[in-house]
């Protein structure tokens, strides 16, 4: 059966958040069917052009346990 991981970050911490995906991958040996992923921009401090706070960043991995 298909079941589905949520992981979730900002975009400075894209390093770790990977780190993060690939151990969970390992650790649970898990078979990976698909990763989507999807990028949130947020505006800055009062809408002011060229201060912009972190992006939040979303990956779904839908897969199968391990047999």
């Amino acid at each position: 059966m298909h079941q589905v991981k949520i992981f979730k970050t900002v975009d400075n911490e894209l390093g770790d958040l990977e780190s993060q995906i690939n151990r969970w991958i390992v650790e649970t040996k898990a078979n990976v069917i698909a990763i989507h992923g999807n990028i949130a921009p947020q505006a800055g401090k009062h809408g002011l052009q060229g201060s912009f706070s972190s992006s939040d960043v979303l990956v779904i991995v839908l897969y199968e346990t391990a047999s």
